[in-house]
């Protein structure tokens, strides 16, 4: 109908103008500086442009061809070609650019929310031109979170205003509807302590005439904290004012400490502990105090030691007994108790050591000694070992509790004549005019007149670093007690006991090397590949054994036993304190020697250059009167330490 057509027309055109003009306004907004469109005459001809209908191109199936109608050719021809619906074009990028870098420095300088310069309100722009916009979007939530994280700091210093203007912020603006519920719970919770935190900031800082009423403000300020964490188990200002006045606890136990009370620096650390339970303060200040109780004992023991130094033992083991209580974890506690043990045992020195005695009166010193340690061990022989003999049992434990000193050689000729030119002493073979030598002639020992502690084995002139020989029970003992006088130390023969238990030096075998034949060059014995000058050898000798001696070896030529001592079995035997028994009945339990009032005949102990390899035995025992003196027999000393 040509009414209808012309109604359609104007509605066509209607809605070009219209899109024409949005395009326009978009350009426009985007850059002002551009000239605003104009508003033309409207002519009759533009008139009826408007009245005519809009022909929109309708789809059609692919491959169908389309015939334009007569009066669609028509009106094309009349009035060009259709409008298109496309929808308008994106701003340009300058722009957009433009606005990104404007809302990004009012981010910068925290202009966040301000109505139009604001970061917020230009990344709005950005989106509302380009809805996709990546970096529009990240801004809107970079100020979102900023907003969140101011809202949070002050709920959490407690400025109640703040942070109902941040919520506020944070509803109109729409930018966090999931947090909203969660802090407006937190700024009612500020709304109910702030009060009451003010109140316990008071109290704190309260003046007061006395300790008492200083403790009272300080107590009635945790129960307001400890209800403030009832109510907001987060707040930060109750944690704080709880922290206020566990440090005063702590710094009362630190003060303790240093006063080396620490029975009230644990105190202390109790009453802190119920304020806060296992906080990092409470924790380092433990650690800190554990520190100083540790150096405090190390310098305690330091003193222990000093005291042990200076032969003061029960001093010593007191200071020592105090740093434990210090710390039970205190350093050199091992060490310093094998100290004290060797202290009292050993007079300071240890098992193993060799010591030697200066002469406090002139110039010269006493022979080097072992230190022995302190044990136990079975004394004598079994009936089974072969070369036993009944004066060797019954076999006996016996407990050598006592520390003592035994020396590391037998006295040498040289040390023997100290003795004698300082003491002017004569010995029994002097008195008596002769003593025992190996004749090479018979291959026997005889009594030759005129030998004494000066002659070797076979009566020549002995070397100075030769055993001394020829000497008896007496003139041994004489010679310890000389060293006595001169040392001021308690020197004597050993034992019959410490001598064997040295012998042993803890082994429970036949010899202290085994059993059986000796390693080559172990000690000065008779072996079967030893020779006398005049090329004899003995009958009764270890098999396939030499030490390259016939008689007595200078002192020191052979290895020492496991205590440390040489020649101790071989090269010669040794005269001890023991007064001779035939057996082991009724023996001392313990190591002291056993003597009887006016005995004639004395112990010996040892094998020499010259014993058969059953005398070698670490058992083996035997005896002589107290004036009998030979080439076989000699001097070890033995000292109480």
């Amino acid at each position: 109908m040509p009414g209808s057509d012309v109604v359609n027309k104007q509605t066509t055109l209607g809605g070009a103008a219209g899109i024409a003009l949005l395009l326009f306004a978009l350009v426009w907004r985007f850059f002002p500086g551009m000239p605003a469109p104009q508003s033309a005459p409207v002519s009759s001809a533009d008139t009826a442009v408007q009245n005519r209908p809009l022909i929109v191109a309708q789809a059609q199936k692919p491959g169908a061809a389309v015939t334009p109608s007569a009066g669609a050719r028509e009106q094309a021809a009349e009035w060009g070609p259709p409008i298109s619906l496309a929808p308008p074009p994106a701003p340009p990028p300058k722009a957009i650019a433009a606005l990104l870098k404007k809302a990004d420095d009012a981010f910068a300088k925290d202009r966040l929310v301000e109505a139009k310069e604001g970061a917020l309100a230009v990344y709005r722009q950005v989106l509302d031109a380009d809805n996709r916009n990546a970096a529009a979007k990240a801004g809107v939530e970079k100020v979102r979170d900023a907003i969140l994280q101011q809202t949070g700091a002050a709920l959490d210093r407690g400025d109640e205003e703040e942070s109902a203007r941040l919520i506020s912020i944070l509803r109109d603006q729409a930018l966090d509807d999931g947090h909203i519920d969660e802090l407006q719970s937190h700024l009612k919770k500020l709304r109910q302590t702030t009060p009451l935190l003010t109140r316990a900031a008071e109290l704190l800082h309260r003046e007061a005439k006395d300790d008492v009423a200083v403790a009272k403000n300080r107590s009635d300020a945790l129960a307001i904290y400890r209800q403030v964490i009832k109510i907001d188990a987060d707040n930060k200002l109750a944690d704080q004012g709880l922290a206020q006045i566990e440090r005063f606890w702590l710094d009362r136990a630190l003060a303790a400490a240093a006063q080396d009370d620490y029975a009230g620096a644990e105190e202390a650390l109790r009453g802190a502990s119920s304020i806060r339970p296992g906080s990092q303060q409470l924790l380092d200040t433990r650690s800190q105090i554990q520190g100083i109780r540790e150096q405090r004992a190390s310098a305690v023991m330091a003193q222990a030691n000093s005291a042990l130094d200076a032969g003061d033992a029960d001093l010593a083991q007191l200071l020592a007994q105090r740093a434990l209580g210090l710390s039970p974890d205190v350093g050199g506690v091992d060490a310093f108790n094998e100290r004290l043990r060797n202290a009292r045992l050993y007079a300071s020195y240890k098992p193993g050591q060799v010591i030697a005695d200066a002469f406090v009166d002139r110039n010269g010193k006493a022979p080097p000694l072992v230190v022995v340690p302190i044990g136990s061990f079975t004394m004598g022989s079994p009936a089974q070992e072969a070369g036993h003999r009944s004066t060797e049992e019954p076999q006996r434990e016996v407990k050598v509790a006592l520390g003592f000193a035994l020396g590391q050689d037998e006295v040498s000729v040289a040390e023997f004549r100290a003795f004698v030119d300082d003491a002017k002493y004569q010995t029994d073979a002097e008195k008596l005019g002769s003593s025992t030598v190996y004749d090479e002639d018979s291959g026997r020992t005889i009594d030759r007149r005129g030998i004494t502690w000066r002659n070797d084995y076979s009566g020549a002139v002995a070397a100075d670093n030769l055993p001394v020989v020829h000497v008896s029970w007496n003139d041994a003992r004489a010679y310890a007690q000389w060293l006595a006088a001169r040392t001021g130390k308690r020197y004597r023969l050993p034992s019959e006991a410490e001598y064997e238990y040295a012998l042993r030096a803890g082994t429970t075998t036949r010899y202290w090397w085994g059993d059986g034949n000796p390693p080559p060059k172990i000690a000065n014995l008779t072996g079967d590949g030893d020779k006398s000058p005049s090329g004899r050898r003995w009958s009764n000798a270890f098999p396939r054994y030499s030490d390259g001696y016939w008689g007595p070896a200078p002192i020191g030529r052979f290895p020492p036993n496991p205590f440390g001592l040489r020649d101790i079995d071989g090269n010669v035997a040794d005269w001890v304190e023991d007064c001779w028994h035939d057996n082991y009945l009724r023996a001392p339990a313990d190591a002291r020697a056993w003597v009887n009032p006016g005995c004639e005949r004395r112990v010996v102990r040892g094998a020499s250059w010259g014993s058969a390899p059953e005398q070698a035995r670490s058992a083996f025992r035997t005896n002589l009167p107290l004036d009998a003196r030979n080439a076989q027999v000699g001097i070890r000393i033995a000292r109480d330490l």
